[in-house]
């Protein structure tokens, strides 16, 4: 089952999700809340889909990239994205802890604000402790893109949207970020923008 991707405004997005109890996750509900997920992230398209995106109020995270497609995205750029394949992923009540001090700033954009990028620092490294699907614990250690991803996703659990986080002089819509910005240096954008 395809869900709609609830959009900004929603009092959902904004309030915290509830964890979930180990004996709540092999219920059919929530068994089934995983599978739909997986299809409206991949319908939508997108990379990530959080709980509260679909209007439940739970922490499950769904997530997957491929890599970014070589017929859309050189080989350098994907390498200074960190864009590297993510197979498809289930966190349930996930925490992630910084691995390091190194951050990296590069356009988001969420499905629950349709049409529109901004410039979000995050953190490059992160560790994540979580269950997946059939309850068992679960640790990750990510960096780059897959790690902007989970981050993403964690601050949805939280009631945070990426607007709460991000550079506002870069916000821009998914047509100006394309014919102005997508493949520049943040540094180069922010003079740009006289943001420096």
């Amino acid at each position: 089952m395809l869900y709609d991707i609830v959009q900004a405004g929603d009092p959902v997005l904004r309030r915290p999700a509830r964890p979930l109890a180990a004996e709540e996750i092999p219920t059919p509900f929530v068994q089934e809340l995983i599978v739909s997920m997986r299809q409206t992230m991949h319908a939508a398209p997108g990379v990530g889909l959080a709980a509260p995106q679909v209007g439940e109020g739970l922490q499950v995270v769904v997530m997957e990239d491929t890599g970014g497609a070589p017929d859309t995205m050189s080989a350098a750029r994907r390498d200074e994205l960190g864009r590297t394949m993510l197979p498809f992923t289930v966190l349930v009540n996930p925490v992630v802890t910084p691995a390091g001090d190194e951050t990296e700033e590069f356009f988001e954009g969420c499905l629950s604000v349709s049409g529109f990028s901004a410039l979000v620092r995050r953190w490059r490294r992160v560790t994540v402790e979580a269950l997946d699907a059939a309850g068992a614990p679960l640790h990750l250690d990510l960096e780059g893109w897959p790690a902007r991803i989970v981050q993403h996703e964690a601050d949805h659990l939280a009631g945070t949207l990426y607007l709460d986080r991000m550079d506002t002089r870069s916000f821009t819509t998914a047509a100006n970020l394309g014919r102005h910005w997508k493949a520049r240096p943040p540094a180069e954008i922010r003079a740009a923008l006289g943001d420096e």
